[in-house]
């Protein structure tokens, strides 16, 4: 993984799992839902952005290899892979 990306996703993670530790005090101390509600959502969407830096670091890195590879199996392989895991997230 390139270094900065990395460093950046460790930083997001980090935040994120603050984030849900506070999440938790608010259900232990008997918030109110929607304010606990809209705490998960603002994880959820940070989640989103994490994966959005793996999934960039993933094209410009073993991607982008795999489509320059004069294996065309290894080409096969990934961009299977890519589908993949956008009709797993339902994203396609």
């Amino acid at each position: 993984m390139n270094p900065a990306i990395k460093q950046d996703v460790l930083k997001r993670l980090r935040s994120i799992e603050g984030h849900v530790r506070g999440i938790a005090r608010m259900v232990e101390e008997d918030a109110y839902c929607i304010d606990i509600m809209r705490q998960i959502h603002a994880v959820q969407k940070a989640l989103e952005r994490v994966n959005a830096r793996i999934l960039e670091n993933h094209l410009n890195t073993c991607v982008a290899t795999a489509v320059c590879s004069e294996d065309p199996g290894e080409r096969d392989r990934v961009m299977k892979e890519i589908v993949s895991v956008f009709e797993e997230t339902g994203k396609l």
